[in-house]
């Protein structure tokens, strides 16, 4: 009788401990950073920000360029206007890395990059975006693996959303949302 008062009395207060135990942190904006950017893929012109660096032999015949490995430093700004080979008055950073045209059947990359800002609230700071990214959807979500600076040890995803396919300018614009939490906001 003693052993199961003692029993019952333990199963209580594992159920008390359990009850008063802090609730993890709820998944809602507590600590997410929004940010808004326009990246600017520039293809044409004297100063592109995008160069095939690597291809297989089948990747021109391809449909979708499949195999082209394309490296990047294009201009990240906080407006969705064409910047041309200047550098615009609203950039704050760069998008610097590789994309690789990794789908057989349709515009499907691979994307590699740092967004490092080098001016405004984050200068200093990066953010490494790695994930799939069809681009002839509407809105395409990468993940954020990491980041440095005010990002240090980040976590979370971008959307992307083409403005402008570059047919006529040369430039691609896509509007990137940045949705990131850090170490110290988790």
């Amino acid at each position: 009788m003693a052993g199961a008062k003692a029993m019952l009395l333990l199963l209580l207060c594992a159920a008390a401990t359990t009850l008063l135990a802090p609730a993890p942190a709820a998944a809602a904006d507590d600590g997410l950073t929004k940010i808004k950017l326009y990246w600017h893929d520039v293809l044409a012109g004297t100063s592109p920000t995008a160069i095939r660096i690597a291809q297989a032999a089948s990747s021109n015949s391809s449909s979708t360029f499949f195999g082209a490995v394309v490296a990047i430093d294009d201009p990240l700004t906080t407006t969705p206007a064409v910047t041309g080979s200047a550098k615009s008055k609203d950039e704050v950073g760069r998008a610097q890395g590789t994309y690789t045209f990794a789908d057989q059947a349709t515009f499907g990359l691979l994307m590699n990059m740092n967004f490092v800002f080098t001016s405004g609230d984050y200068k200093g700071s990066s953010l490494t975006i790695y994930g799939r990214n069809e681009v002839l959807s509407a809105v395409r979500e990468m993940g954020i693996v990491g980041g440095a600076g005010k990002f240090r040890m980040a976590r979370g995803y971008v959307e992307a959303r083409t403005v402008d396919s570059g047919n006529n300018s040369g430039e691609t614009v896509v509007e990137y949302t940045v949705y990131v939490k850090t170490a110290a906001s988790a």
